[in-house]
């Protein structure tokens, strides 16, 4: 397999997942500025959409978006216990999460990253990120991950947005869950791993 990726962005997501499951593969980084690889090829031959993540499977097909690569994957490796069994009530609210995150929280950072948008604009999708994550610091009281005490890959794809918070100015003071969240994703290896992968360690 290949991961199309560009470092700390949301196919950070399906490359943690990848270390997580231990599925060997090879990541190719795109330059999302020129999006050229680093053979000099033109990545929109790869996407003709230009953005990452892409998986590349070893029959040649591929696929995006991260929802659906890092469920993909989980189920590449079932006894990593990544994602609950399908059909059951558990994995169902895994997707939910998976959902959340991507409508919710990633899609309201997209905006901040957009240098032509207004501060007072900006403003605007701010204070909504801010209320997003006082809820869903609500619902990690009491846990170790947003399922619980077990690590899914909705864990991996909140990790990943999140750390951008800083990047754009979105506080996120006082929400202790969501900090010992982002401390215990950064602890456990196959993070540790990617950051690495990345040049971000």
């Amino acid at each position: 397999m290949k991961l199309y990726f560009a470092p700390g962005a949301c196919s950070q997501t399906p490359h943690i997942v990848l270390h997580e499951a231990g599925l060997a593969h090879e990541a190719v980084q795109v330059n999302l500025k020129t999006h050229q690889l680093p053979d000099g090829s033109d990545y929109y031959a790869i996407n003709p959409r230009g953005y990452v993540p892409l998986l590349e499977l070893d029959d040649g097909q591929r696929l995006t978006e991260n929802a659906a690569l890092v469920q993909y994957l989980a189920d590449l490796a079932p006894a990593k216990g990544l994602l609950p069994p399908a059909g059951s009530l558990a994995r169902t609210r895994v997707q939910e999460w998976l959902a959340f995150i991507g409508s919710e929280l990633h899609k309201g950072y997209s905006p901040l990253f957009n240098p032509a948008l207004a501060d007072d604009v900006k403003a605007i999708f701010k204070a909504k990120l801010a209320d997003r994550y006082r809820w869903v610091d609500q619902q990690l009281a009491g846990k170790s991950y947003l399922m619980g005490e077990t690590f899914s890959v909705a864990d991996a794809y909140f990790f990943v947005v999140t750390n951008w918070a800083p990047r754009v100015g979105v506080d996120l003071a006082g929400l202790e869950n969501v900090a010992a969240h982002q401390a215990r994703m950064r602890n456990r290896p196959a993070v540790q791993a990617t950051l690495k992968a990345e040049g971000l360690a």
